[in-house]
């Protein structure tokens, strides 16, 4: 299986270069006008090079829009037919991948998926004298204009902003401070390598926190390396954890009806009308193409729909810095309820064959036991070798027994 949770993804090597030229050439058969983009990798400008003399050879028009967050190149898709992002997203350095956008800016459903891998191994090469055209290509200033049109902060506003050395280095500085808001930047140049993990989560964050409080900052944003992830603090310093923003995303928007994946909490569902979805943000998109108001999951990604089907970072950043000069995010947070979420994972090279013996029909989708006091979800991930563990209890012990039971069946797997 080529795609993933979220696009296509490896290790970079010479398969994942070749994929790239036929992807390239695969797009163009189905799409004469596509809009390419990449992350800030070392890596990525070869991809791009490859997608890029793929469509050429197949005679269609290329938008090269280079250094671009993932959400500026599906936005801009609107104007174009297709979109192709060259980036491994939250990933480290030493992967790299690909990312397919209709004219919408959703993934590609599971159904083009198949399609698409379906045409990689035909030939599509047009003849000499039907060649295709390569132009410049801004994809971030009208995402950024689209976004300061729904943006309106009250009174003074201040944040701290960490883009992780990524592709949201482009637009997110200048998108907030033109939004009025006093920006301090961490990590905000695109070096190609990340000064911290590229995933935003808590533990690689530690020195957010102290700044928010030295700084008496608002709030804080982070991204990961493609900019379609946005994790948050709120004014004490806090990390607010996803499964807290994504209730205060649909809070604050008044959305009645949200999309979210399998391993989201328990306390969504207590609030609004619930669509659950296989744990991947091309899954969310999909299911939002014919229902609910917003969407997201608690790794960041966060789908606003009046603007893209495309999880989009930097207006998550810009609407949150929104919502915190109106609210006190802290008494927010503290006034929603709280279950126990338990979250671990595992490097495992052998993460579908085990995840696929205990009984997963599709690895990525996993298994899900649930009772009334919890549950657990066990998969392998979609997007690196890995076997990830969720759990979540009305109380702690509970969340804990799961998590526990999640970890000897996957000991069993092992030993199958």
């Amino acid at each position: 299986m080529l795609f993933g949770s979220s696009g296509i993804r490896r290790k970079f090597d010479q398969t994942l270069a070749v994929t790239a030229l036929k992807i390239g050439s695969a797009l163009a058969s189905r799409s004469p006008d596509i809009i390419v983009g990449m992350d800030t990798r070392t890596t990525s400008p070869l991809l791009v090079h490859l997608v890029i003399s793929g469509i050429l050879g197949t005679g269609g028009t290329v938008r090269n829009a280079g250094i671009a967050p993932t959400p500026s190149v599906a936005f801009s898709t609107r104007a174009i037919q297709a979109g192709c992002m060259i980036t491994a997203s939250h990933n480290t350095e030493e992967y790299n991948g690909l990312k397919l956008f209709n004219r919408d800016g959703s993934s590609l459903t599971r159904t083009q998926q198949a399609e698409m891998e379906a045409l990689l191994d035909t030939q599509h090469w047009a003849d000499w004298k039907y060649q295709g055209r390569e132009q410049a290509f801004d994809a971030i200033t009208p995402h950024k204009n689209a976004i300061l049109d729904k943006i309106k902060i009250k009174g003074n506003s201040s944040v701290i902003l960490d883009c992780g050395n990524g592709a949201g280095c482009l637009i997110t500085p200048s998108l907030l401070s033109d939004a009025g808001i006093k920006t301090t930047c961490i990590n905000c140049n695109p070096l190609g390598y990340f000064a911290r993990p590229s995933e935003p989560l808590k533990e690689h964050l530690g020195y957010i926190g102290e700044m928010v409080k030295k700084t008496g900052a608002g709030c804080a944003v982070v991204h990961d390396g493609d900019a379609d992830r946005m994790m948050a603090f709120d004014n004490r310093g806090r990390y607010i954890d996803g499964d807290h923003l994504l209730m205060l995303f649909a809070r604050y928007i008044g959305a009645k009806r949200v999309v979210t994946t399998s391993d989201a909490s328990m306390i969504i569902d207590d609030c609004v009308e619930v669509r659950r979805t296989p744990v991947g943000d091309a899954f969310v998109s999909e299911e939002l193409l014919t229902w609910g108001d917003f969407g997201g999951e608690p790794s960041g990604a966060w789908i606003f729909p009046k603007i893209s089907y495309c999880p989009d970072g930097p207006f998550a950043a810009a609407l949150f810095c929104e919502m915190s000069s109106e609210w006190d995010i802290a008494k927010e947070i503290d006034a929603i309820p709280t279950y126990h979420v338990l979250r671990e994972s595992f490097t495992c090279e052998t993460a579908w064959d085990i995840v696929t013996r205990l009984g997963a029909s599709i690895p990525t989708e996993g298994i899900r036991i649930t009772d009334e006091d919890g549950w657990c979800l066990i998969r392998a991930s979609g997007t690196e070798p890995k076997i990830r563990i969720t759990a979540e209890g009305k109380t702690l012990a509970k969340a804990k027994c799961l998590l526990a039971m999640g970890k000897e069946r996957i000991h069993l797997g092992k030993t199958a």
